[in-house]
């Protein structure tokens, strides 16, 4: 699995950006998809999680309310609507494709992804 993440930009606080992750592989469609987001000096960490067909999602307490998290199978893309954005968002911003077979419970762990697009950025000012 390819995944390729797009949509990253410049944005004042209270503004909106959306991310797009394209994926490419037979696989990509029944594996769960997650984004991460790593800001300068700081480790990355989970940002949101969607399940193989759409039907379950979760979102880090931090962006919960504001990102959204959906997908398009038949386009093989997962998207990330931020709304709502504050300067503590700004941040690389990755997709990754979860490992086959794991847990849900486990979708926000960094070391249970098999597959990482390159990081788009988000820089969000006051």
């Amino acid at each position: 699995v390819q995944l390729q993440a797009s949509g990253g930009g410049s944005v004042q606080a209270g503004g909106s950006l959306r991310l797009s992750c394209a994926g490419s592989g037979r696989s990509f469609s029944s594996l769960a998809m997650g984004w991460f987001r790593q800001a300068p000096g700081k480790e990355r960490e989970f940002v949101a999680g969607i399940s193989w067909d759409g039907g379950k999602t979760t979102y880090a307490a931090s962006v919960k309310g504001r990102f959204t998290i959906s997908r398009d199978n038949r386009k093989n893309t997962v998207t990330l609507q931020m709304n709502s954005l504050k300067p503590e968002d700004t941040a690389v911003y990755s997709c990754a494709a979860y490992a086959h077979g794991r847990t849900w419970s486990q979708i926000n762990i960094l070391d249970y992804y098999d597959y990482w697009g390159q990081g788009t950025l988000v820089t969000v000012s006051s």
